[in-house]
């Protein structure tokens, strides 16, 4: 298999998994993967998306602007340059919108266990019960995880833009 075929393939299965996992349009994953296989040397050109992607100028637009919204796509320019160079966000903050659905769930974790502790009257409700608190150990273990990696993130891509 050529490396442009693996290439290819590579963004392809990557815009699945995106599109999927995100509840996105399958041009916004495949320019997420585009992004994040091609763009994370120099970034690519609206353009370039464009052209690679095969799409309407509208389209590509409206799907980095999506992309853009939920902080997964950024923009930098360059001096002297009026172009925009759109890459994937960094991976500390692609990590950092996870850690934040992890404290919104448990918050209504919490709010289930006060409800179900205040309100129990069966035995189900009693196992639902020791099950949020289950629940709510793992979030907080899922949060330390997440929190310990995007620190190593950062730190890496500190180290990474000072090189330059």
């Amino acid at each position: 298999m050529s490396m442009d075929n693996e290439k290819n393939e590579l963004i392809e299965s990557f815009g699945a998994h995106f599109e999927r996992i995100y509840n996105i349009p399958p041009l916004a994953g495949r320019i997420l993967s585009t992004l994040i296989i091609d763009g994370c040397k120099s970034g690519l050109t609206f353009e370039q998306l464009v052209e690679i992607m095969q799409a309407s100028k509208s389209s590509v637009s409206t799907n980095l602007n999506l992309l853009q919204k939920t902080n997964r796509v950024e923009y930098f320019t360059l001096v002297g340059d009026r172009k925009k160079y759109f890459k994937a966000a960094p991976l500390s903050q692609r990590l950092q919108n996870y850690l934040t659905l992890i404290d919104d769930e448990k918050t209504l974790v919490d709010k289930l266990k006060q409800f179900r502790k205040k309100n129990m009257s069966c035995e189900k409700e009693e196992i639902n019960f020791h099950n949020m608190c289950a629940y709510k150990e793992h979030l907080i273990q899922v949060e330390q995880l997440l929190t310990t990696t995007i620190s190593k993130f950062k730190s890496i891509e500190i180290k990474n833009q000072s090189a330059k």
